[in-house]
């Protein structure tokens, strides 16, 4: 097995061999548009692209010095355990935080994660802070409409004939229009719950690019010709994801996006999907008080599994800078949240 760059040409064989729209060819070259430096490994055995390791290269705040990101990574062996010191080494990254897509029902997580867990710290990693929330309801769609429906909670197959019965209207439409209706829905959204999010020509980099290479949709609903709520959805390797969502406070009692995730489920299937990735939620025991516990038990509503990741590990190559950014960064992080319950 040889591990290298991969080449242009060779944008085919990659994309076949990983399993995540954020490891796609697509996504690497949007955060290239968004100055950021990305690097593309792969084991090959021959012709044979067998995985790819994509990482993107950012500055640590304050220090300056070199980190790296390996979003939704593949389960961790060797080959990428090697990849991810050759990158290292070369970028001369303090550390890359490595966030792999495994994960396991949260009922037996712990016996299945373990192994996991252990090989991961017999070989330079730590556990970091998560980019990502370590679960996500998981939703098999791989049944018919009617198993689908029958297994959504109460509450939520009601708030969808409620919505059908006011008329509410759901279409996939990709359409520039229905991409600025998005663009300022996301702006009152962000506004309203103050919540961090990336900035305008971040959204705008992203659709154009994702939507070009067909794994963007846009998914609108609309009551009495208004937007009041539109998801933009990946599609890949047979896989719903629901990364970026956008509503109004206009006429809440239609209960729009209810039916906005019941269609896209629907969506989902026709277009071949056989599982929901909902993008994150809380643990298994929210707290109420959580600012995102509404949104965990919309989620939790249409019947998904709730899913442990195998979580956020520091493959790290320099552990004494390492130590040094942990602890400014842990204070970085307080200060934010303090700063945020400040009243100005």
């Amino acid at each position: 097995m040889v591990i290298r760059q991969v080449l242009d040409q060779e944008q085919e064989k990659y994309d076949a061999a990983v399993h995540h729209p954020l490891q796609s060819w697509a996504w690497g070259e949007f955060k290239k548009k968004t100055g950021v430096d990305v690097v593309r490994l792969a084991a090959f055995e021959g012709q044979r692209l067998l995985a790819g390791y994509q990482v993107t290269l950012h500055k640590a705040p304050l220090l300056g010095w070199n980190l790296g990101y390996f979003a939704r990574a593949g389960s961790p062996d060797d080959a990428q355990t090697f990849a991810l010191k050759t990158i290292a080494d070369k970028y001369n990254l303090i550390f890359i935080k490595s966030e792999p897509n495994t994960y396991a029902p949260t009922a037996t997580a712990k016996p299945t994660l373990e192994p996991i867990h252990n090989y991961l710290k017999d070989h330079s990693y730590r556990p970091g802070r998560p980019m990502f929330t370590p679960y996500s309801f998981i939703l098999d769609i791989n049944k018919s409409e009617p198993e689908l429906f029958s297994g959504l909670k109460s509450k939520t197959r009601y708030n969808i004939k409620v919505a059908q019965k006011h008329g509410v209207q759901v279409t996939v439409d990709d359409s520039d229009t229905a991409f600025e209706d998005y663009i300022t829905l996301w702006q009152q959204t962000t506004s309203r719950q103050g919540f961090y999010a990336h900035d305008q020509a971040y959204q705008r980099h992203m659709w154009a690019v994702m939507k070009a290479a067909g794994i963007a949709h846009l998914v609108r609903a609309t009551y009495q010709d208004k937007p009041l709520g539109i998801w933009i959805i990946f599609i890949y390797k047979n896989i719903l994801f629901y990364p970026y969502g956008a509503s109004s406070r206009d006429h809440r009692e239609v209960m729009a996006n209810n039916l906005l995730a019941w269609n896209t489920i629907l969506f989902g299937k026709s277009q071949g999907c056989t599982t929901f990735d909902m993008w994150g939620s809380l643990g298994p025991e929210p707290d109420p008080k959580d600012p995102w516990y509404g949104f965990h038990r919309f989620k939790e509503g249409y019947g998904g599994t709730l899913m442990e990741f195998v979580g956020s590990w520091d493959y790290v190559r320099d552990p004494q800078k390492y130590q040094v950014f942990r602890l400014l960064d842990n204070w970085r992080w307080k200060y934010l949240h303090l700063r945020s319950k400040l009243p100005f």
